[in-house]
């Protein structure tokens, strides 16, 4: 596994070459975007994706699709969008899923998450809610953690990503307990099978979950960042339910394929950064409670590299071995 140094200095170097590389970009947007999202249609990355979609096309009249491209956690679009030609028309919006956790969670990766992307711009943070059907017997995270002490390896959770799983095995980690995972192409599937009973819990994004919470189908127990969401003000966090020190959040980020031009580059970056204000998305974030965040490539390369130390250190101490 490659050192931390090395992975900042190359996340750096990679970023600095781009605001170097000799490029105009007044004609840009010519043609049509495409957006690939590595999850399924209805997760959290696409819905914020088609918002993203809505507000580039209203302010710059150009149109925007939103092609998905599941599975694989993730390996089948971040793989798609690394080997795109390099003109800005080909984007990858993405999670830490991509571009923090995966090189922790598999001894190869079919894609370099450093050397095969031009970093553009952070989007947004957010959190996921911890959700059981509303026939489940478990009624808190003290429920939970009490049920699966009583039965180890009983139970089990869904996870479709690795911020979903990695926020179960942290909770496992941390609770003392010992439950098993069950892995789907994304959160959607899961909770389908999670309203099914197939499956006793899991986490997912709060675009995801809120939706199926607020219709009465599931009940959520608790929220996995450290502070509560706006759209479930009375919904505890993990650590205030119980499990002191819990906290678990997700992130989303554009790229583009290695070598894109630094102009290009930094002319998508302004404009995603134009649009975040815009109704679309002041709307989507209202109904995801995420927290939207902008800044430069640069910024997002560091903040990539930080992110990778961070879900590297968390997978390790949960005890998830690299498959």
């Amino acid at each position: 596994m490659r050192t931390s140094i090395f992975r900042l200095g190359a996340v750096l170097a990679f970023a600095v070459a781009a605001a170097a590389a000799p490029a105009h970009a007044q004609d840009y947007p010519a043609k049509p975007l495409t957006v690939v999202v590595p999850f399924a249609a209805g997760s959290g990355t696409d819905q914020q994706a088609r918002s993203f979609a809505q507000a580039l096309t209203t302010e710059y009249k150009v149109p925007v699709i939103v092609e998905n491209r599941a599975g694989a956690s993730g390996f089948l679009a971040a793989q798609y969008v690394a080997k795109a030609a390099p003109d800005g028309y080909t984007l990858l919006m993405t999670t830490n899923t991509t571009h923090a956790a995966n090189e922790h969670l598999y001894k190869k990766l079919p894609y370099d998450p450093v050397k095969d992307f031009t970093p553009v711009g952070l989007l947004s943070k957010g959190h996921m809610l911890l959700l059981v059907g509303t026939d489940s017997p478990i009624k808190s995270v003290a429920d939970l953690v009490a049920a699966a002490k009583k039965s180890p390896g009983k139970l089990n959770f869904g996870s479709g990503s690795s911020s979903s799983r990695v926020a179960s095995e942290l909770l496992k980690q941390m609770a003392g307990i010992d439950m098993v995972n069950v892995p789907y192409k994304s959160n959607p599937m899961a909770i389908t099978d999670l309203l099914g009973g197939q499956v006793d819990f899991m986490f997912a994004d709060a675009p995801t979950a809120l939706p199926h919470v607020k219709s009465g189908k599931l009940r959520a127990l608790a929220v996995s960042g450290d502070k509560r969401l706006a759209a479930v003000p009375a919904l505890p966090t993990v650590a205030e339910a119980g499990v002191k020190g819990y906290d678990m959040s997700y992130w989303t980020a554009v790229y583009l394929p290695p070598g894109a031009p630094a102009a290009v580059t930094r002319k998508l970056n302004e404009m995603l950064n134009k649009v975040s204000g815009s109704p679309a998305i002041v709307a989507y974030q209202a109904i995801s409670s995420g927290e939207a965040a902008t800044g430069t490539p640069e910024a997002l390369a560091q903040f990539q590299a930080a992110e990778s130390q961070k879900w590297g250190r968390v997978i390790r101490a949960a005890g998830i071995e690299p498959e």
